[in-house]
């Protein structure tokens, strides 16, 4: 994928719907045991239901604890974290394996007894409501998904609970999709304990990686065949909002696209002002994205002129940030969080 594909990707998601999904067969991917947190032991609280949950589209009420479960976005990571192995999840084809799940998803499925490889949904055009439908779920959990009203409204029409987003789109935080999926299966005490240990991961990063701790940083996004502009993601993306909750600050130019938006726009006019103590992107090759930084465009940002920058080549090291779950955070802060602490050190890192 070229870095402008990228960039378009990038801003989908942030936006609207995806740039991650397909269908495929029923498979998951080789296993990774580094980064991923194992499956819990646990099973439905006490009294836990019938449970009424409010989201954005309107509520759903869970009559009994469900064992048949899909999941949209990257709630799979939430269910199986919790012990429980989802019927179907969706697919993930920016980021993940070669089956389309992630190898943290993975360890955790392999160590729930008697669990089998889930359906994959395609959802790059849409949420597949019929082939969901068809698989007669107890369940929808998409706490942080593409999910729209449409599709809201069609699954609760064939009886399905449904359990959308709290606010917009891709916008839910890690902890409000962990609680929301405890809270679905009943099954909040074991929820706030991985959101706990899950909080220990990243205070535990920040002292592993004290140079992250008050640094300030933008995430931004390039095309190569436009740099009339320099996309910038907001506070409101989980990407930015991650690193803060290590302790990194976002620097006045961030703040300027506000709260409403993802990402918002920089002109070239105004590169010199995206002064940061690093700053992080995506690229495809390593020749492609030192040819990119050398660009006269690029070379008015300070962090890149001064050799403070981190483009990643692999996007499974940063889909934990970009799509947060107690599963995939922890892999984020193995892979990625050290070539960050590198940059700010002075080391470009492009890998």
């Amino acid at each position: 994928m070229q870095l402008s594909s990228l960039r378009r990707a990038s801003a989908l998601v942030a936006a609207t719907s995806v740039a991650m999904l397909g269908l495929s067969a029923c498979a998951t991917g080789s296993s990774d045991e580094d980064g991923a947190a194992p499956a819990a032991n646990s099973s439905a609280d006490t009294d836990a239901f019938p449970v009424t949950i409010e989201s954005t589209y309107g509520e759903a009420t869970i009559e009994e604890e469900p064992q048949r479960i899909v999941t949209l976005g990257v709630d799979g990571d939430n269910v199986a974290a919790l012990g429980v192995a989802p019927i179907a999840v969706q697919k993930m084809t920016w980021g993940g394996n070669a089956a389309g799940t992630t190898d943290w998803f993975d360890d955790a499925l392999a160590e729930i007894d008697g669990a089998e490889a889930p359906e994959l949904l395609d959802v790059t055009d849409a949420v597949p409501t019929d082939q969901i439908i068809g698989l007669e779920p107890d369940v929808v959990i998409a706490t942080n998904s593409g999910l729209t009203q449409d599709d809201f409204d069609k699954l609760s029409d064939a009886g399905i609970p449904v359990i959308a987003h709290p606010g917009v789109q891709w916008a839910t935080t890690w902890e409000q999709s962990m609680e929301t999926t405890g809270q679905a299966l009943g099954r909040t005490e074991a929820a706030e304990e991985i959101i706990a240990e899950t909080k220990a991961d990243l205070e535990a990063t920040a002292e592993e990686n004290p140079d992250i701790v008050g640094a300030s940083f933008i995430w931004a996004f390039f095309d190569p065949t436009d740099l009339s502009n320099v996309g910038v993601y907001t506070t409101v993306d989980n990407r930015p909002a991650i690193l803060e909750e290590l302790g990194m600050v976002s620097p006045p130019i961030v703040e300027e696209g506000g709260t409403d938006a993802f990402y918002f726009n920089v002109s070239a006019e105004r590169a010199a002002e995206l002064d940061a103590d690093v700053i992080l992107a995506y690229g495809t090759t390593p020749e492609e994205s030192e040819q990119l930084v050398q660009t006269p465009l690029l070379q008015q940002i300070p962090p890149i002129a001064n050799g403070n920058y981190v483009i990643t080549l692999e996007p499974n090291d940063t889909l934990g940030l970009s799509f947060p779950s107690v599963l995939g955070i922890p892999y984020a802060l193995d892979h990625f969080i050290p070539e960050v602490a590198a940059a700010i050190g002075g080391e470009p890192q492009v890998y």
